[in-house]
């Protein structure tokens, strides 16, 4: 069990403080509610442009990382199509370092054409060597597109679109920041050997003089239920046949989503899963093969994808994944492949609860959903899924309508 306190500065930040005696060091994380889904457009990209801009230099501080080394610290960010997470862990002692680094880049970035022109270069690289120029690079961008008509998960958190950030103009960049990344629209947590009284204290000192922001209500559409299979078929330069599949499923909340995240586990996480079994090992109809979900807020995709092997059609693989998938739906799962899976989560869930960084950021993200304390919930979720749930959750995700086919196929050879 997870204990942590919370509590509000009038600016609207949340802030979390998890107590742990334990260690010398501390956490300290900022998780930003705004994610892809929440970009225009037009302006693709700019959640995850804010990932490397929000390193560039703030008001005060030129360098982000100098300060942060030379107290011992380390720091990374991520982001999703859901959220934007910036993490610091460094020595308990120095605990003011972090805080006055992430209170005066939220307070406000040193935004500035050369800070735009270095970043901008820096994502369109990315885009480029890791969306463009790698094989079979845009296969989630054909993937989103085939399975989103309108909700804005159809576009990759890098951008729709290279030129969305190529042609990004600094106001545009200032709109979003202003829009986005206020207190308001933020959680702080802090983990460690700390007290919530002193950490009232320093969020106080460090953050309570921002301004707060207007708090961002989302207005998404919501995608309309999938009721026809959908299929595309796509030539590149790559060695081997590929097939990708996804469906629809429940997002984050949902109840059946537990049950949905136990049926990737069963079907394709790892060698002694059914369809590694089944059709890379018996039948070597795949090389590799993986069942996995986008863990989305809103609902999200379950995904089956894998390369051919050579020789094999993908078409035959395609028929034979769909197999497995219509004896799931019919015959559901043992009790032996079900509690097997809930081991496998309950020993991944008390990994994750070992790390600090974890600790906080799993609070944090929880309390964007809407309490920190469904953490302590989880496992129980987990655990309540039965054989009937879980199959009535594969037959009303695994149905024909719902599914999107991308075949991924290697140029033919002269």
């Amino acid at each position: 069990m997870l204990q942590f306190e919370r509590f509000t500065l009038n600016n609207g930040l949340k802030v979390l403080v998890h107590h742990d005696a334990t260690t010398p060091m501390v956490a300290v994380n900022v998780l930003y509610d705004v994610g892809a889904r929440d970009e225009n457009p037009d302006r693709t990209g700019f959640a995850h442009l804010f990932e490397h801009l929000m390193f560039g230099g703030s008001e005060n501080i030129p360098e982000y990382d100098e300060p942060l080394q030379m107290a011992g610290g380390e720091n990374n960010a991520y982001t999703t199509n859901d959220i934007t997470n910036y993490y610091i862990q460094l020595p308990l002692q120095n605990i003011e370092t972090a805080m006055w680094l992430e209170s005066d880049r939220m307070k406000a970035l040193a935004f500035s054409e050369k800070s735009l022109d270095v970043q901008r270069k820096v994502v369109s690289e990315e885009f480029k060597e890791h969306y463009i120029n790698k094989p079979y690079g845009d296969a989630w961008e054909h993937l989103r597109k085939l399975a989103y008509k309108v909700h804005p998960y159809q576009w990759m958190t890098i951008g729709k679109d290279l030129k969305h950030i190529e042609e990004a103009q600094l106001e545009d960049v200032k709109a979003f920041f202003y829009k986005h990344y206020r207190p308001t629209n933020a959680v702080l947590c802090i983990a460690g050997n700390v007290k919530t009284e002193d950490m009232k204290v320093l969020a106080e000192k460090w953050f309570g003089d921002i301004a707060a922001g207007e708090h961002y209500n989302r207005n998404i559409p919501a995608e309309p239920a999938q009721t026809e299979a959908r299929t595309e078929t796509v030539t590149a330069d790559v060695p081997l046949d590929a097939l990708y599949k996804a469906w629809h499923m429940p997002g984050r909340l949902a109840p059946s989503y537990y049950a949905a995240d136990l049926i990737t586990e069963i079907m394709g996480n790892g060698y002694a899963s059914r369809l590694y079994q089944k059709l890379v090992k018996e039948l070597q109809l795949f090389s590799n093969l993986n069942c996995y979900h986008t863990g989305s807020t809103d609902p999200g995709l379950l995904v089956v994808e894998g390369k051919i092997v050579e020789g094999k059609t993908i078409e035959e693989a395609d028929k034979a994944v769909q197999q497995e998938l219509e004896k799931l739906v019919k015959d559901g799962v043992t009790d032996e492949e079900l509690q097997k899976a809930k081991n496998k989560i309950e020993a991944m869930i008390a990994f994750e609860d070992m790390s600090l960084l974890s600790r906080a950021n799993n609070l944090a993200f929880y309390e964007l959903l809407g309490d920190a304390a469904m953490i302590n919930d989880e496992w129980t979720k987990y655990d309540a899924v039965t054989k009937e749930s879980l199959r009535q959750t594969a037959a009303d995700i695994f149905k024909p309508g719902n599914s999107n086919t991308l075949f991924y196929k290697k140029k033919a050879t002269a």
